[in-house]
């Protein structure tokens, strides 16, 4: 690997890893009505995420992503004489109500793609649903392996994986903070004991000694237990695969047990509610993301003015995560009308021409999809909290090429 701080990493070998609008619409034939999936003239595009609970920081700036782009796109398929919907999901970052989301989706005819999820353990089950509708999705946050290792041609995600993200905290851990020794939390989820995973089997690659690897349930709030045994390990490096509200805790804990050697995470912590948690505590904290600094590009810094204008707030890291899958999203089903004569075309070609979506400017990030519905222009990016805020600062990048 190669960083780029501008140092650019290069990947060691290890991680190579519908119908037209108006009256037209109550007079096709059968045969039209089979070319031109529902029939109606609206197009619904669904977003999930955890709009509420532990995680609700993350889930909202998605779902206010999507909707800015969605409202930006509506003009141009007013033309094509299509309306388009949002119609957002609180998941909770439940597995059981993703699903339950899920086949409220499926069962609408006017859903042609879902923006979404933020936890892997979520989106995997919630994606078996959407595959059975053939309905795209197209996922701003989810890393996990699993996610789009299973086949199926509705998955596709913007961000990269674990196995590109955990190796990539190795390496910088290793060689850029010295760590030898290290000493692993993870949250028992698809997504935290995915990534922790990653960085242990890479970390061990590279000669550190793992001294400990402990999980933890979401939603506790005293880990003192597990601080302990950090403590009597000393370690030089903690490292947490996990969210941030239970992320932000085991800091301000460990911090306050006398820990004060580097603290790493993952993409999960990128949020301000790491700080609002931490406090203090948050100095000294490193973590990998799969969000890149909204402050590089032009697109990128229009983005962040429009947003902080209509909703009144700063963005999220994966608020632009969440407009940039709208508009990949949104570009599929436009080529797909288009393919098609003007017509919406059954949700099986959508989700083709979504999956074939290829050198998607986003404002933020480039998409082209593999086979597998994997970005090939994904990268991880590398931050340092040094202060008291949010986001935290720039360190450098990895890309795969």
């Amino acid at each position: 690997m190669k960083w780029k701080k501008a140092f650019s990493f290069l990947l060691s070998s290890s991680l190579a890893i519908g119908l037209m609008a108006g009256c037209s619409s109550t007079s096709t034939s059968k045969e039209e009505d089979k070319d031109s999936g529902s029939g109606s003239n609206v197009i619904k595009i669904a977003t999930q995420s955890p709009l509420s609970g532990g995680s609700a920081n993350i889930g909202e700036a998605i779902k206010l992503g999507a909707q800015l782009k969605l409202e930006e796109e509506k003009a141009k398929f007013e033309k094509l004489g299509y309306k388009l919907q949002l119609q957002p999901y609180d998941d909770q970052g439940d597995p059981k109500k993703g699903v339950s989301n899920a086949n409220l989706i499926g069962a609408d005819k006017e859903v042609y793609g879902v923006v979404g999820h933020f936890n892997s353990g979520v989106a995997i089950p919630s994606s078996e649903v959407y595959e059975k509708y053939k309905i795209p999705m197209v996922s701003p946050a989810n890393t996990a392996v699993e996610v789009t290792e299973r086949g199926l041609k509705t998955v596709n995600r913007i961000c990269g994986r674990d196995d590109f993200q955990g190796p990539a905290g190795a390496e910088y851990a290793i060689t850029k903070l010295g760590a030898k020794k290290i000493f692993i939390i993870q949250d028992k989820t698809a997504y935290g004991s995915g990534l922790a995973d990653a960085f242990k089997k890479a970390a061990e690659d590279q000669g550190a000694t793992i001294v400990g690897y402990e999980g933890i349930t979401i939603g506790e709030k005293d880990f003192n237990g597990v601080i302990n045994q950090v403590l009597s390990k000393k370690p030089d490096l903690l490292y947490f695969g996990g969210l941030y509200a239970e992320g932000g805790l085991i800091i301000k804990q460990a911090r306050e047990k006398g820990i004060d050697v580097p603290i790493m995470g993952g993409d999960g912590m990128d949020s301000s509610g790491l700080v609002d948690i931490a406090g203090e505590a948050v100095k000294n904290t490193f973590i990998t993301s799969v969000a890149g600094d909204s402050s590089k590009t032009e697109t990128a810094q229009q983005f962040v003015k429009t947003y902080e204008s209509k909703f009144k707030k700063k963005p999220e890291s994966f608020s632009i995560y969440g407009y940039d899958s709208m508009g990949a999203l949104l570009a599929g089903i436009e080529k797909s009308i288009a393919d098609n004569g003007g017509k919406i075309p059954e949700k099986e070609k959508v989700a083709e021409a979504v999956r074939s979506i290829s050198d998607y400017k986003g404002a933020l990030t480039e998409v082209s999809f593999n086979d597998k519905g994997d970005n090939e222009h994904a990268k991880i990016y590398l931050y340092k909290f040094d202060k008291v805020s949010y986001p935290a600062v720039f360190e450098g990048e990895v890309s795969r090429k």
